[in-house]
Formats: structure tokens, C-alpha cells, sequence
């Protein structure tokens, strides 16, 4: 059972880094109710595949390698499309994408794929929470993009902060 439990839980991780293009590809073609539920879809996948993981007794390091790369290839996408309207600064999202690749790089050096520390899964958990907020395309579009662009920078201090936690740590 723990085998199979652990299957799902990777096979959910790469159906994540998947997603990916799809939901830059529905972002540019103007379809964003499309953009919307893939990035929900893929942040679901991210707390079931974790949770899958801790049910099995534990991921495997291939998992523990892959999964922060597959949140990085599903946040990269909205964030790119959210600067290349102006809905966010694009100095802000390089920052951001610096951030992800520089500790992406240094965790995947890691023999055990450098387990996420609590600010960095706090700070997943934002950057999701923003984006949606961000993207979302229906009724009270204007209210939410704000809060979401407001949840946006302490999502970012964040992601900096965990950056400097996990360097202090190396």
C-alpha cells in the first residue's frame, strides 16, 4: 500500500510540471477561467501528493527533488503572464524567479533533496493563494486581483527570507 500511495504521490508531482505549459498557453490565448482552475488543480496536486507522501511513510528522494521544481514550473508561468501585462512589476517576478532557481539549484545538490522548511511551504502557500487571487476571472475580479496583488509582496519577502534561512543553513 505504501508503495502504491508513493506511485501516486510522484505521479502527481510530474502531473503538476505538466500543467504547466497548458496554463501559460490558456493565460495568453485569454482563457482564464482555464488558467485559473489549472493553477488550482495544480496547487491541489501539490497538498495531495505531499500528503500521499506522508501516508506512505515517507517520500522518496526523487520526489523530494522533483516537487519543488514542479511548484516552480506551475508558479512560473502565472507569474510571468501576471508581469507581461503589468499586473505585477517585473522586477518583482525576476526576483522571484532568481529566488526559485537559486535555491532549486542549491536543494537539488543535496543528497536528501533539502527538505522544504516551514516558511518555504508558508511561502508556497502564498505565492498560490496570490496568483489565484490574481488570475481570478469572474465576478469581483477588481476586489480580489487587489488582494491578491497586496498577499503578492508578503509572499516575496518571504520567499527571501526562507532563501537566506536555507543559505544560513548550507
Amino acid at each position: 500500500m505504501a508503495s502504491l500511495q508513493r506511485r501516486a504521490a510522484n505521479g502527481l508531482t510530474v502531473a503538476r510540471a505538466v500543467v504547466g505549459l497548458p496554463l501559460l498557453l490558456a493565460l495568453l490565448a485569454g482563457q482564464l477561467w482555464l488558467g485559473w482552475l489549472l493553477l488550482l488543480l495544480g496547487g491541489l496536486s501539490d497538498w495531495a501528493d505531499g500528503w500521499l507522501a506522508r501516508r506512505s511513510g515517507g517520500g522518496s528522494v526523487w520526489g523530494a527533488r522533483l516537487d519543488p521544481l514542479t511548484d516552480k514550473i506551475l508558479i512560473s508561468a502565472p507569474l510571468l503572464w501576471l508581469g507581461s501585462t503589468g499586473a505585477l512589476p517585473l522586477w518583482a517576478v525576476w526576483l522571484l524567479l532568481a529566488r526559485e532557481l537559486l535555491i532549486s539549484g542549491w536543494r537539488a545538490g543535496q543528497g536528501d533533496g533539502a527538505p522544504a522548511s516551514w516558511s518555504g511551504k508558508t511561502k508556497t502557500v502564498l505565492q498560490f493563494s496570490s496568483l489565484l487571487l490574481l488570475l481570478w476571472p469572474g465576478p469581483a475580479a477588481t476586489l480580489l486581483h487587489g488582494a491578491g496583488w497586496w498577499l503578492f509582496w508578503p509572499s516575496l519577502l518571504l520567499a527571501l527570507s526562507s532563501a537566506l534561512g536555507y543559505l544560513r543553513g548550507a
